[in-house]
């Protein structure tokens, strides 16, 4: 009876897994904007934009195109990535992935310097080589390889091709643009599928905004001339028929085909929150596409979106999910944390003290366009928590460490500890809207050792302190829009950051961070 269970068991659950129906978008939540995607037989790897973060470019691999896990970034190294005092929303642009006889390239654009390279693996979770850098100009660049031959697009005045030496990266051919888009402002993102004896060039237009939407030409040579599809846009957001749709700002997509036939095309969207601002960032979302043979591809059948997908998919691959929380008993931080800009590695340990992230105070603040001691992570959920532990030490006056719910040099919030005049620790909430600094409240705390919790909703950031990490006792809240790219511009999204800094030359200051808990919403 028990093998006969076991067996009815296994059946039951391979004819589940390979008739699966259904996920949820986006896939990749919280700012992971411009995902570009390749498959090396049964295995997806996804990249996107990472700007003034370092390192850059994260590496996510599926089996399923639904379930992702980071596993590395292509630009770990200052030799590939310099981000020096690099202004926000700057740095690294769209990259593309793609594979060709047994290797892996990435595709990007650093606007804060150098311009259009490309860097190489063999292994996308390990070291990437130095970058070779391509003179032609624009931005969001694509390489698309047919037999020995490898091309080069980008958007600058138009969509612009050439044909490059892949090992060296100089150009064998004039630069040509061969497509302006259909009429959209900024035509970018350019990609090329061939398929059926075509060459399809799907781009984007309208801005990465509410306006955004992906357009597609073809044609029978790679250098055009390229037929406009009558129907486009082939997907927006824009229209009435999505205007109460949670999901906005929907384009610059890539298109992949599964290992059974089937098509898709990972995509940006966001979700605004609260009064139509989003602070999550653009985030990575996926859609099913139907492309019959001569035709051109239909996405998701009207070109729209939702964040519940009833639709058939590939057999999925559940994943552990990625550590929201740590006690910081590694030997180095793990994928999922960045800093600003190219951080002087001197000034964070995780030996100093076992089990804790030692930061030491730097005077480069929080509001300079530069690289503060400063470690984060992405805000990831619409509804969160946020909590660590903290303790400031050989602190002078105004020396201070805290958490910060931070989006840009001129749009941050912090809940802090500060050496005060009399030698006393206090407790502050501050908020830095552009010219606005505000201490919401401040209080004086016994000893140098404070729990800081923030809680993040629709529409508020929460602040909380705690003295022994049970009872946790409420400071202050503010909108969140303040801290969207409504409100700022930019194209990152919040993070959430540990921080140290000190307004004294030569200080010795330095702060103890023992964990870092983060829940969505659900697990709080």
């Amino acid at each position: 009876m028990k093998n006969i269970f076991f067996l009815l068991t296994c059946f039951l659950s391979f004819y589940s897994n390979s008739n699966a129906q259904g996920y949820k978008n986006p896939v990749i939540s919280g700012f992971h904007p411009d995902p570009s995607v390749c498959r090396v037989g049964d295995d997806y790897y996804l990249v996107t934009s990472s700007f003034e973060y370092f390192p850059g470019v994260p590496v996510f691999h599926s089996k399923d195109l639904i379930n992702w896990t980071k596993i590395g970034h292509c630009l770990t190294r200052p030799s590939q990535l310099k981000l020096d005092k690099c202004a926000p929303s700057a740095g690294i642009y769209a990259p593309t992935i793609r594979y060709n006889e047994g290797r892996f390239y990435m595709v990007t654009t650093n606007v804060s310097g150098g311009g259009n390279f490309y860097v190489s693996t063999d292994n996308p979770a390990g070291e990437w080589s130095e970058p070779i850098f391509v003179e032609q100009g624009g931005i969001d660049p694509t390489l698309y390889f047919e037999g020995n031959k490898c091309y080069f697009i980008s958007n600058g005045q138009g969509i612009t091709i050439s044909e490059i030496d892949i090992k060296t990266g100089k150009r064998l051919t004039e630069s040509k643009i061969v497509w302006n888009g259909t009429g959209g402002r900024y035509p970018e993102s350019p990609h090329i599928y061939k398929k059926d004896g075509w060459y399809y060039l799907l781009i984007s237009e309208g801005g990465t905004e509410y306006g955004h939407k992906m357009t597609i030409a073809r044609s029978k040579s790679i250098y055009g001339p390229y037929q406009s599809n009558p129907s486009n846009p082939i997907f927006t957001h824009i229209d009435e028929i999505s205007q109460s749709n949670p999901i906005q700002g929907t384009g610059h997509g890539d298109f992949v085909q599964a290992h059974d036939g089937s098509w898709w095309i990972v995509f940006l969207g966001f979700r605004p929150q609260s009064l139509l601002h989003h602070v999550l960032g653009r985030e990575t979302l996926l859609a099913p596409v139907r492309w019959d043979a001569n035709a051109w591809p239909v996405i998701n059948g009207n070109g729209t979106v939702n964040i519940d997908m009833n639709v058939p998919t590939l057999p999925l691959h559940p994943v552990k999910q990625h550590d929201f929380s740590t006690n910081f008993d590694e030997t180095k931080l793990g994928v999922n944390w960045n800093y600003l800009r190219n951080p002087f590695m001197k000034n964070y340990s995780l030996t100093e003290k076992k089990g804790s992230l030692r930061l030491k105070a730097s005077t480069v603040t929080l509001d300079d366009n530069d690289s503060p001691t400063f470690v984060a992570r992405r805000q990831e959920h619409i509804d969160f928590s946020a909590t660590t532990e903290l303790s400031l030490n050989n602190a002078k006056k105004g020396d201070e460490a805290g958490m910060t719910v931070y989006y840009s040099p001129q749009a941050h919030y912090e809940l802090l500890l500060k050496k005060s005049e009399n030698g006393k620790h206090k407790l502050l909430v501050r908020y830095h809207m552009g010219v606005l600094n505000h201490i919401a409240n401040e209080i004086e705390i016994p000893g140098d050792k404070i729990y800081l919790k923030v809680k993040g909703d629709k529409d508020f950031y929460s602040f909380y302190y705690s003295l022994d990490g049970k009872q946790f006792n409420f400071l202050s809240k503010i909108n969140v829009w303040y801290l969207s790219s409504e409100t700022n511009g930019g194209f990152t999204g919040v993070v959430l950051g540990l921080y140290a800094t000190s307004p004294n030359q030569n200080t010795n200051a330095y702060a103890d961070f023992d964990k870092f808990i983060y829940k969505p919403g659900d697990l709080d």
